[in-house]
């Protein structure tokens, strides 16, 4: 019992610090569109008010999860296929035509249990690290399946690429470590880079939620 006890103590610690790092991010992001807002009200009003719009979409999607975060907590990835939605309608916004996105993820799928945040950590660092560097931009893709009986999600660009044998940054290093976190060894991340293509899978075991 107390082996157990230590255990879900260093579990619940490690989430925390966790948790601590990603919200270090949020406030950079909002900070940055707002004062992309302030200098498009100036410059081109209409464009200003369709980013202010898709913050609003933003943070109605990110507050529930906010004040649902915690042990019990089981957010889903129709919610964070929401919350990415918004954030690349931003992004589009700032980018303009140099970012197309799509998304295949299927209606089924929405349901199932999805850690909060790591669909918007791997397309934030396709933005950042593939797309917005690259002169003309470039294609972002989402996609879910089931595959050998595992949710599979799937964040696509065709950005700058990465080197071959690369593990990504900071961002992908913390999903490693939430994944081991929730799920032992029954999920796993993998990139895979290909020229300027470069393509990042999840999978861990398919839990659903009742609608």
């Amino acid at each position: 019992v107390e082996r157990a006890e230590k255990e879900q103590l260093e579990r619940t610690a490690l989430e925390a610090h966790l948790e601590a790092l990603q919200a270090q991010i949020e406030p950079h992001f909002l900070f940055n569109t707002l004062a992309s807002i302030d200098q498009l009200i100036l410059t081109d009003p209409p464009r200003a008010s369709r980013m202010q719009q898709s913050l609003i979409r933003y943070l109605r999607a990110a507050m529930p999860q906010m004040r649902a975060s915690g042990a019990g907590a089981r957010p889903t990835l129709g919610q964070q296929v929401d919350l990415s939605r918004s954030f690349l309608e931003i992004m589009a916004v700032r980018m303009e035509d140099r970012l197309q996105s799509v998304m295949n993820v299927p209606e089924g799928l929405k349901s199932a249990v999805f850690p909060s945040m790591m669909l918007q950590t791997l397309v934030e660092n396709s933005i950042r690290h593939g797309l917005e560097p690259k002169a003309e931009g470039g294609r972002l893709e989402i996609r879910a399946e089931i595959v050998d009986g595992q949710l599979s999600v799937q964040v696509c660009d065709t950005g700058m690429g990465f080197a071959p044998n690369s593990k990504g940054g900071v961002g992908l290093a913390n999903i490693r470590e939430r994944l081991q976190l929730h799920f032992d060894a029954e999920a796993s991340l993998q990139s895979r880079a290909e020229g300027a293509t470069y393509e990042v899978t999840l999978r861990l075991p398919l839990i659903t939620t009742p609608r």
